[in-house]
C-alpha cells in the first residue's frame, strides 16, 4: 500500500454530520486514495446519529472501495499509540468535518490530548495538508484568533459554508459540492465538480 494515499477523516463534536459522510463517500471512490482512517469525538458520534442515523462503525463496516475492497480504518480517538500519531507515519493528508470550535482551539494550542488532536499536529508540523472545517457561528474573539493561528501554522480553515452556483436542488447536492472543495484541498481533484466557470457558462444565454 502506497502510504502517501492514505487520508484521515475526523468527525467532531458540531452540526454538519452530513457533509462528512459526502466527503467520505467521495474518498471512498477516489482511485488516488488507497483508505480513509477515521477518527470521531464522542459529541461527533452522536452527531452523527442524531443528524444522519448513522454510526461510525457502521460506516466503516460499510465503506467498500471498487472492486469491495475495504477502504476504511476505523481508529480509537483516544489512541495516542497509534501510528498517526508520529510523523514518521506517512499519508497524504486529514480533514476535520465537522470541527468543532473545541477542537479548532486545541489544535491552536497544540494540546494533543487526543489523537483527533495529535493527528492534526503532525500534519502542521510535517507541513501535511490539513483542511478544518469549522461549524460554528457566531463568532466571538476567541474562535477568530484561533482561527488564524491555525491559518498561520500551516492549516487551510474552511467553513462549512456551501455554495448555491452549481443550482443544488437537495441537501445532498450541496455537500457533495463542498465535499468536492474539501477533496480540492487535499490534492484531490474532481473531475465532476461543479466549478464557478462552468456553472456560470451554463447559465448565459448564448450557451442555451
Amino acid at each position: 500500500m502506497d502510504d502517501t494515499r492514505r487520508y484521515i477523516l475526523a468527525i467532531t463534536g458540531a452540526s454538519g454530520a452530513s457533509f462528512a459522510l459526502a466527503l467520505l463517500r467521495r474518498m471512498i471512490l477516489e482511485p488516488a486514495v488507497s483508505q480513509v482512517a477515521l477518527l470521531s469525538s464522542p459529541t461527533g458520534r452522536r452527531c452523527l446519529m442524531d443528524e444522519t442515523g448513522a454510526r461510525l462503525d457502521d460506516l466503516a463496516a460499510r465503506a467498500k472501495g471498487p472492486g469491495g475492497a475495504d477502504r476504511a480504518l476505523l481508529l480509537d480517538e483516544n489512541d495516542l499509540g497509534a501510528e498517526f500519531s508520529s510523523g514518521s507515519c506517512l499519508h497524504g493528508g486529514m480533514a476535520v468535518v465537522p470541527c468543532s470550535a473545541g477542537t479548532l482551539g486545541r489544535i491552536a494550542s497544540g494540546t494533543s490530548d487526543n489523537l483527533i488532536v495529535r493527528a492534526a499536529d503532525v500534519c502542521l508540523k510535517e507541513r501535511r495538508p490539513l483542511v478544518l472545517c469549522l461549524r460554528e457561528t457566531p463568532l466571538c474573539r476567541i474562535h477568530m484568533e484561533n482561527m488564524l493561528k491555525a491559518h498561520d501554522a500551516g492549516a487551510v480553515v474552511m467553513p462549512l459554508s456551501p455554495t448555491f452556483y452549481h443550482s443544488p436542488k437537495t441537501i445532498d447536492d450541496l455537500c457533495d459540492a463542498f465535499a468536492t472543495r474539501v477533496m480540492d484541498l487535499l490534492g484531490l481533484r474532481q473531475g465532476d465538480a461543479g466549478r464557478w466557470k462552468a456553472a456560470a457558462d451554463a447559465k448565459r444565454p448564448d450557451r442555451a
